[in-house]
This record gives C-alpha cells, sequence and structure tokens, in this order.
C-alpha cells in the first residue's frame, strides 16, 4: 500500500509541475503581447484619420514618441509603416492634443517602435 501511495504523489506532484509551467508559459506570453500594445508597435498597415469613431487617439510630437511612423503607398504591412485611405482600413486614427493613447513621429528612415 505504501508504494501505491508514493506513486500517486510522485503522478500529482508530475501533474502539478507540468501545470505550473504552463501557466508561467501563458502568462509571460500575455505580458509580451500587452507590452508590444502598450507603444502602439500594432498599428500598421492601411489607416484612416476620423473625428469620431476612432479605434486610437494620437498625437504627433517632434520628440518622446512611443512610435515613429512613415507614410507610405506600398508595402505597409510593417511596424512604423502607414498607408493612408479613405475606405478598408485596419486602423481608424483621430488626431488630438492631448489624452492620446499613443505619441507619434513622422520620419523619413527609421520608423517602428522605441
Amino acid at each position: 500500500m505504501d508504494a501505491k501511495n508514493n506513486i500517486m504523489i510522485f503522478k500529482f506532484n508530475k501533474l502539478l509541475i507540468t501545470f505550473t509551467f504552463i501557466l508561467f508559459a501563458i502568462t509571460f506570453s500575455s505580458f509580451n503581447y500587452i507590452s508590444s500594445l502598450a507603444g502602439g508597435c500594432h498599428v500598421y498597415g492601411k489607416i484612416k484619420f476620423v473625428d469620431y469613431g476612432e479605434d486610437y487617439s494620437v498625437k504627433f510630437v517632434d520628440y518622446g514618441e512611443d512610435l515613429r511612423i512613415k507614410y507610405v503607398s506600398y508595402g505597409e504591412d510593417a511596424v512604423g509603416k502607414w498607408k493612408v485611405v479613405d475606405y478598408g482600413e485596419d486602423y481608424k486614427i483621430k488626431i488630438v492634443d492631448y489624452g492620446e493613447d499613443y505619441s507619434v513621429k513622422e520620419v523619413e528612415y527609421g520608423e517602428g517602435c522605441n
């Protein structure tokens, strides 16, 4: 009976350790996803500027930006590249002076996140 209990305890400990590693992996990946959202890195592609109904509000700045953007005619599938469109947008952006979700700087090269 004692050997059977030891085997069950061993299996339970193995299951507990496996569950802990899985939980750690999920938590770590969630933090990476949230931190990528924090700087606006996920906001690229086809952009429509709007006065209301925005997905995000941005403030254009000269320094201290969260995201450096470059306006492009094609190849908008990379971080920091925005193609301005009237329809079929990926994101709707409202330009504000305060209360922004992200601060943005327009650049000719070096687009991306800080």
